[in-house]
């Protein structure tokens, strides 16, 4: 039988697991069983392969991409240099040649 931790709030032994959170029935405390990650590890963006990328790389499109809006497309192997780094649903603020400012989902392209 594996043992609990104790509640950091109020020293109770009769902690119990709840999904992902340990919960303490006298204070109702509840915490993360896995540490919280740091905030920079989560802030690290990746291509499509696994590799870290950063302000200023360059790289290339993996799979023809519509352009809500248009007709326009952006097709396979296209280089996009001098990406920039952002938060938010796409990772990627770029300028492509011939079609202007865009943002890019990192799972959709490969460092160069």
């Amino acid at each position: 039988m594996t043992s609990l931790p104790k509640c950091p709030t109020c020293s109770s032994e009769y902690t119990y697991e709840d999904g992902e959170l340990y919960v303490c029935p006298e204070c109702a405390h509840e915490w993360a069983i896995t540490p919280s990650e740091s905030a920079e590890a989560d802030s690290v963006v990746r291509d499509a392969f696994g590799n870290v990328l950063s302000d200023g790389d360059t790289v290339t499109v993996i799979k023809d991409l519509k352009i809500k809006g248009s007709s326009s497309v952006v097709k396979v192997g296209t280089k996009v240099r001098n990406i920039r780094i952002v938060s938010g649903d796409h990772d990627i603020d770029c300028k492509i040649d011939g079609i202007g400012a865009m943002q890019l989902k990192s799972g959709f392209v490969k460092k160069a």
